[in-house]
């Protein structure tokens, strides 16, 4: 079946949240389509009425908040697939669109009503020439069931090069800390405007493998529950560049988009980068690894025959457990969508499985299977969501939801068996 571009998708008025990437098994983690086990799913419809739903947090059983790329966050309860109140803040931001827009939220664990929001806002005073935004993570507080916009606390505020590669995934992991994606800074090939040197020289750029000059290409790591050298956070002592040559946030580097984090019940944090033209990608990230990017697109070199597989100081360039091509046989796509490790009881065919997607879901979710040589990765046909996916998100009982468009504009599913019912 041909698989259409990224571009071709652009082009036609598509979402370029797009602008991720796709999935097949290879020797580095994803293979052929293989036996999904006979398994089906179905998609429950629990929100609708946002146009394109980038996150979903669940602050307990039966609500949800749900980040509208648009600029909205909508609060559902109970029963009712329309929003009970709705969160407008689009003022505080940069037009939405393309890549740009409200990308993640995230609910402080310690029950404090305290909210984390990720948005694209205009540009700030002195923000070099030529920009095209900020990336900003902002605290709030919840008022019944909406935000304060009056409690916002802004917490990161980092020049964005370009208007795509933004990431957007916020997540808190076991240990405390919120964990943020932060894209390379747009554009292609980790290249141009706002793109520094690093010390590969194969290939020009790029803010992938530097740690020194920005916070771009990167998941950062940082405590929200204390303030520390003048930061409105703190700085985890164990970060791995704290008293080395670096940023303190960065906890990995080497990403080109990477979008969707979270943790598995294991506390491995399992992390989606989206591919500049060949690959997309699945890692689990461990405290400061660096995934290749631009080195290495996935588990390849890019844009050379030849190229390293350690950094600077030997370290190695850690691939990913699954990916997948744009193109040939197999699994394939344009844009990765990382998911969960599934954790629930409703569906045990998926019991300690990583469940993901590709934007162009045609249908189908992927599956992923740690076994003793690595991962494998099927095909799952599911029916009842919308012909893109742009997200997933978990409820407190680790049942997994997936957010889409489609003909019936933006929706939040709940997945199930096919067949299954649920109350």
């Amino acid at each position: 079946m041909h698989t259409p571009t990224r571009r071709a998708f652009l082009t036609a008025g598509g979402l370029s949240l797009a602008a991720l990437a796709g999935c097949t098994a290879t020797d580095s983690g994803a293979e052929a389509p293989t036996d999904g086990g006979g398994l089906s799913l179905a998609g429950e419809t629990v929100a609708t009425g946002v146009e394109a739903p980038a996150d979903v947090a669940v602050p307990r059983s039966g609500e949800y908040l749900v980040a509208d790329q648009f600029g909205r966050l909508a609060y559902f309860e109970g029963s009712d697939s329309t929003p009970s109140a709705v969160t407008d803040l689009t003022d505080s931001m940069a037009q939405p669109g393309g890549e740009k827009g409200l990308l993640g939220v995230a609910i402080h664990p310690d029950g404090s009503g305290r909210l984390y929001v990720r948005y694209s806002a205009p540009l700030r005073s002195g923000t070099p020439g030529g920009y095209s935004h900020t990336f900003v993570l902002s605290e709030f507080r919840r008022s019944g069931d909406r935000l304060d916009r009056d409690s916002e606390r802004v917490l990161l505020e980092i020049p964005q090069p370009q208007g795509n590669h933004n990431a957007g995934s916020i997540a808190f992991g076991p240990d405390g800390y919120l964990y943020v994606g932060v894209g390379d800074g747009g554009g292609g090939n980790d290249q141009g405007r706002g793109h520094v040197d690093d010390w590969y020289d194969g290939v020009a750029g790029g803010n992938g493998q530097d740690v020194e000059a920005n916070l771009l290409g990167s998941v950062l790591r940082i405590d929200v529950d204390r303030t520390e050298g003048g930061r409105p956070y703190g700085i985890p002592d164990d970060n791995p560049l704290v008293g080395r040559d670096g940023l303190d946030e960065q906890y990995a580097w080497g990403f080109r988009n990477p979008w969707r984090l979270s943790f598995g019940p294991d506390g491995r944090l399992f992390v989606a980068d989206v591919g500049q033209s060949s690959y997309e990608e699945i890692n689990v990230v461990e405290r400061g690894g660096n995934y290749g990017w631009n080195v290495r697109e996935g588990a390849h070199c890019f844009r050379a025959e030849d190229c390293p597989t350690t950094g600077p100081d030997g370290e190695p360039l850690i691939d990913p457990i699954v990916e997948y091509p744009h193109r040939g046989d197999g699994i394939t796509g344009i844009s990765v969508i990382g998911g969960y490790l599934y954790d629930g009881t409703a569906i045990p065919a998926l019991q300690g499985r990583y469940v993901f997607a590709d934007y162009v879901a045609n249908g189908e979710l992927f599956v992923a299977t740690e076994r003793d040589d690595g991962w494998s990765t099927a095909a799952v046909p599911i029916s009842g969501i919308g012909s893109n996916v742009l997200s997933f998100g978990e409820t407190p009982a680790g049942e997994l939801l997936v957010c889409t468009t489609g003909e019936d504009g933006g929706t939040v599913h709940r997945i199930r068996a096919a067949g299954a019912t649920t109350e």
